[in-house]
């Protein structure tokens, strides 16, 4: 979308993009846990939530398991061979995963709309809702149309059998899985609440003021799960980043703060630790509640207590920019925007 990012600010040339920045990947896996023993029990406050990786989260509300962005496939990507790979495998495969009550999906980046994983999910009874336009996607890709709710911001829906509304929010962002397709779909954040609870999930976004109105409107949440990796000067308005995670954390009202959308894709040229970094230094200033779990570690939001930064024990590559050439490729100047 023209305006959302910084012309002061120069883009990232391709070779840049690709191969610039530092300890953009972990040198070894990061450490995870395998949640399947911890799911056979409900959580006892009602609200529980796991990190699978990016901005995957299993959420256990009120009985109801909804399954954010799913992603499994090893690249975010169009391409088998080219594109970000992801660090490591998730903690638990598709085949594990517990019964699924729905799956929420909030734009169609391939970083969040992951084919593999939507052709393994469809051979599940699972209910999707979406942002609109995306459902085409899925029905392309096999999931029958009566198992498909697409949303308009602002709309909610009801999960049938439970309840559970789910409520498509704004955000600040944009669509397309090419160059030809750019907005063809909406781009949403999504709300999720029970009687006892609330949960707000970013999907992808920039810092906008409307999270102020979801507050008022949709508010006050537990939950507050908010994307914080992929920035860069040049797109300050279209991803958060970890500070203005934070601000956007006020807007909202605050709640317990779940950082998504980092360590386990390399999609921009910070370093893949960064993001967790800032947030555990600025985070107190800032009053905010983080919740910041291991991969595939259940936590439940009521008996948060404190960070521990397992991250840091990580070995990661020396410092120093990588560089990237390859005689005869001809490569723009600069990107023309984000991929994710």
């Amino acid at each position: 979308m023209p305006g959302l990012r910084d012309s002061a600010v120069p883009m990232p040339s391709l070779a840049e993009f690709i191969c610039g920045g530092e300890r953009r990947v972990p040198r070894s896996p990061l450490p995870a846990r395998n949640p399947l023993d911890a799911w056979r029990h409900a959580p006892r406050s009602g609200l529980r939530a796991t990190w699978l990786g990016h901005s995957t989260v299993l959420v256990e509300i009120d009985g109801v398991r909804v399954l954010t962005d799913p992603v499994w496939g090893p690249r975010a990507s169009p391409a088998r061979f080219a594109g970000p790979k992801r660090f490591q495998p998730v903690p638990v495969s598709l085949r594990e995963l517990p019964p699924i009550d729905v799956v929420v999906i909030s734009h169609d980046h391939y970083d969040h709309l992951d084919y593999p994983t939507i052709r393994e999910l469809r051979k599940r009874a699972v209910p999707f809702v979406t942002s609109l336009g995306v459902g085409a996607h899925l029905e392309y890709w096999g999931v029958h149309p009566e198992r498909i709710v697409e949303l308009d911001w602002w709309e909610s829906h009801r999960l049938p059998g439970t309840e559970l509304d789910i409520t498509a929010a704004p955000s600040q962002h944009f669509s397309g899985r090419s160059l030809n397709d750019r907005n063809a779909t909406l781009w949403s954040s999504i709300v999720l609440r029970s009687p006892r609870h609330a949960v707000f999930f970013s999907g992808d976004t920039g810092l906008t003021e409307e999270y102020a109105l979801i507050r008022a409107r949709l508010g006050p949440f537990d939950l507050v799960m908010l994307e914080v990796g992929a920035f860069h000067p040049a797109w300050g308005d279209i991803h958060l980043g970890p500070e203005h995670a934070l601000r956007a954390v006020t807007l909202l009202g605050g709640g317990v703060f779940l950082p998504v959308h980092w360590g386990t894709f390399s999609l921009a040229m910070h370093a893949w630790d960064e993001p967790a970094e800032t947030l555990l230094q600025l985070a107190p200033k800032s009053g905010a509640r983080l919740l910041m779990p291991r991969l595939g570690e259940p936590v439940e939001p009521a008996r948060a207590n404190g960070v521990t930064p397992w991250w840091r024990a990580v070995e990661t590559s020396p410092r120093g920019k990588r560089r990237f050439a390859v005689p005869g490729l001809s490569l723009p100047k600069s990107v023309p925007w984000p991929m994710d």
